[in-house]
């Protein structure tokens, strides 16, 4: 037996009405400030000059969304990595890492070490699964 033939229509097309009603909300309402400074807001909303943003980096290594990823670190309370450095330790000199960490990351000297090889159980089994764990400062 053949199967049936697809007959050839038109795809179904979403009702206007399914698109939120109202303005979006505008790029300053929803930019975390922590990555869109005023003066980047400023310029994408007015245009790049060539058309060209910036790149992703500059933003990585700013200093307070360093200090900001270092408190999700820190708040995990994981394990030391193949550095040995725990979250004490490297909360206790917070600002001095995240300098060396920014200057390395701004001259593109960052390396990243190696992450560190764990068996952990499975819950309910006895048998175990790799878990990677990365050094506290990346």
């Amino acid at each position: 037996m053949s199967k049936p033939r697809e007959t050839d229509s038109e795809p179904v097309k979403v009702p206007f009405a399914a698109t939120p009603a109202g303005e979006p909300p505008s790029l300053r309402d929803w930019a975390n400030p922590c990555v869109w400074t005023d003066r980047m807001l400023t310029t994408l909303e007015q245009g790049v000059r060539g058309g060209r943003w910036h790149t992703l980096i500059d933003k990585v290594y700013a200093p307070r969304n360093l200090f900001a990823a270092s408190g999700n670190v820190i708040g995990n309370r994981g394990a030391a990595g193949v550095d040995h450095q725990s979250v004490e330790d490297f909360l206790a000199h917070r600002q001095k890492e995240l300098d060396q960490l920014h200057e390395s990351l701004r001259t593109n000297t960052y390396r990243p070490q190696a992450v560190q090889r764990v068996w952990i159980p499975k819950p309910g089994s006895n048998e175990q699964r790799p878990l990677g764990v990365p050094t506290v400062q990346a």
